[in-house]
């Protein structure tokens, strides 16, 4: 995974657990804007997201963190 992608995701947990708390969950559509400005880096994420870790479509922000804080 690229360190743009690594550090736009850990940008966005760390936004969203300040303002809804660690409980809040989040899909990999999270990172980017509505329009689809950066295709490559959505199928990116969504490679890492659906293909390797076979995670559910809503998991909790602070798993992703963590996830990609130990290069998982």
């Amino acid at each position: 995974m690229t360190e743009i992608l690594k550090n736009k995701i850990i940008k966005v947990c760390n936004e969203k657990i300040e303002k809804k708390g660690t409980n809040v969950g989040l899909s990999f559509y999270a990172f980017f804007a509505n329009k689809n400005d950066n295709p490559v880096l959505l199928m990116e994420a969504a490679t890492w997201w659906i293909q390797t870790h076979k995670l559910d479509h809503f998991e909790k922000a602070v798993k992703i963190k963590k996830m990609i804080e130990d290069n998982l």
